[in-house]
């Protein structure tokens, strides 16, 4: 029986010689076969390997034992020698998905990652006018210059480039990337612009010269006035948002609510505080409380430098995307261009509110109304550009903080809430009531600009769109 159990020399070498088989082994192959040959002949060795199994040997060993080299590892390419690996992945992510959602193709040979991404974005391709709205519209569907090298393309500007060049256009010129469509300046809206401070320098004249029910005449007439001028000058020019972005109806009452603080809420504060007040303001000097003129007159004023401070920023941000040949290199010099608009509006309020100030013969607040009009600018900036939700949500928070200091000093009068009035009696004991608004719209203008400095450094936030001036 044990002897019948044993296999017989020629079936073990066998045995060992398909192992080195399937191993892809060439030498231990060939030694293997040998072997069996010398103990028991080719013929047995052969006839015990055939019932072992039914696979046939691996096609990578050739008839000498050597492996076989796949010429189909790479594939016929354009760019030259690249593994078809790369063209599927750029494909697949360009349909919409990773490689790895996509299963390969049974044919093998040249692919076009670049016709698919254009097939993704066909309708941005038709109706671009050069190759930097592509780009921008590719960089905000999360196009970077890192996606861009899956293409064989260094950035996305590049990119954007040919595929501006592959889509048909019967009769259109060459792009023309060094000459970007720029806002042009126009007189209407430069016009524009100074009209608030007219109408509002004009209002503070007829309340000078006017007493009793006249004056109130006046001042509702200027109001209106005032508002009516101020909605013009954002209608047109760089201060004009596209239709879809305009501001809702809630943005436009905190705007106008913090305008409001800045022309009576010093003065009620101060007056709270010190018990009052006695009766409504009525612009004079025997007023129940002090109403802020020359900040309002500053503020409305301001609209003409911050009209040329944001054009100045859409022309020269324009020009910088026309020559960066990367989203990195765009955006780091876009960022000081932000900042120095910026301080230069900043610059243009203080010395209006120095010569409104010494006009009506009131101090100057530069550092709440210098800080109302920064946040001012800021939200409108980012409107334009077509980030309304942290603005809206910014000016909100700015104008319920203030109405709550207010609301906190009357409160405070209450039996056993003298505690509410505490902080804000604190601040204005410290610094003087003006503190209050400038903390506040100092801080939210500060987060604007943060914000800002990460959104408008942006390419997509520069594409020139169809329904702007």
């Amino acid at each position: 029986m044990a002897d019948a159990r044993r296999e017989t020399p020629s079936v073990a070498d066998a045995r060992r010689a398909w192992d080195a088989v399937s191993r892809e082994d060439a030498g231990a192959a060939s030694r293997a076969a040998a072997a069996a040959a010398s103990g028991a002949g080719a013929g047995a060795g052969a006839a015990a390997v055939a019932p072992v199994s039914g696979r046939k040997p691996s096609a990578h060993v050739g008839e000498a034992g050597s492996p076989v080299r796949e010429d189909s590892a790479r594939g016929d390419s354009p760019y030259g020698s690249e593994p078809v690996g790369s063209d599927r992945e750029a494909s697949a992510y360009a349909r919409g998905g990773t490689p790895a959602d996509r299963k390969p193709s049974a044919r093998r040979g040249a692919v076009d990652p670049v016709k698919a991404l254009m097939h993704r974005h066909r309708e941005l391709c038709e109706r671009a006018v050069d190759p930097l709205e592509i780009a921008a519209g590719l960089e905000a569907h999360g196009v970077t210059d890192r996606t861009a090298t899956r293409f064989r393309h260094r950035d996305v500007f590049s990119l954007a480039e040919e595929m501006y060049a592959r889509v048909p256009r019967a009769g259109d010129p060459a792009p023309q990337s060094e000459a970007p469509d720029t806002p042009k300046m126009r007189a209407d809206w430069a016009l524009l612009t100074l009209l608030p401070g007219a109408l509002c320098a004009a209002t503070l004249a007829g309340l000078r010269f006017t007493e009793g029910r006249p004056r109130l005449a006046v001042a509702v007439v200027g109001v209106f006035a005032i508002s009516m001028g101020l909605r013009a000058a954002v209608r047109r020019g760089p201060l004009r948002a596209a239709r879809a972005w305009h501001p809702t109806t809630s943005t436009r009452a905190w705007t106008c609510g913090l305008l409001a603080y800045a022309l009576l809420g010093d003065g009620l504060l101060a007056a709270g505080i010190e018990g009052g007040p006695d009766g409504p303001p009525t612009g004079g000097p025997d007023s129940p409380w002090p109403i802020a003129l020359a900040s309002v007159l500053a503020l409305t004023l301001a609209v003409v430098p911050a009209a040329w401070c944001a054009h100045l920023f859409a022309v020269r941000a324009r020009r910088r995307l026309a020559t960066s040949r990367g989203l990195e290199e765009f955006a780091s010099s876009v960022r000081p261009l932000l900042l120095a608009v910026f301080g230069l509006f900043l610059c243009a309020l203080g010395g209006l509110l120095a010569g409104s100030g010494a006009w009506l013969g009131e101090p100057p607040a530069y550092a709440a109304a210098g800080a109302l009009g920064a946040l001012l600018l800021l939200a409108r900036l980012l409107t334009v550009h077509g980030f309304t939700h942290a603005p809206a949500v910014i000016l909100a928070a700015t104008g319920t903080a203030e109405a709550l200091a207010l609301v906190s000093v009357f409160a405070g009068r209450l039996p056993g809430c003298s505690l509410l009035a505490r902080p804000v009696e604190a601040v204005a004991a410290a610094w003087g009531p003006g503190s209050v608004p400038a903390l506040v719209c100092g801080g939210a203008a500060l987060v604007l600009l943060i914000h800002a400095t990460r959104t408008l450094t942006r390419a997509s936030a520069h594409a020139a769109h169809g329904d702007t001036p």
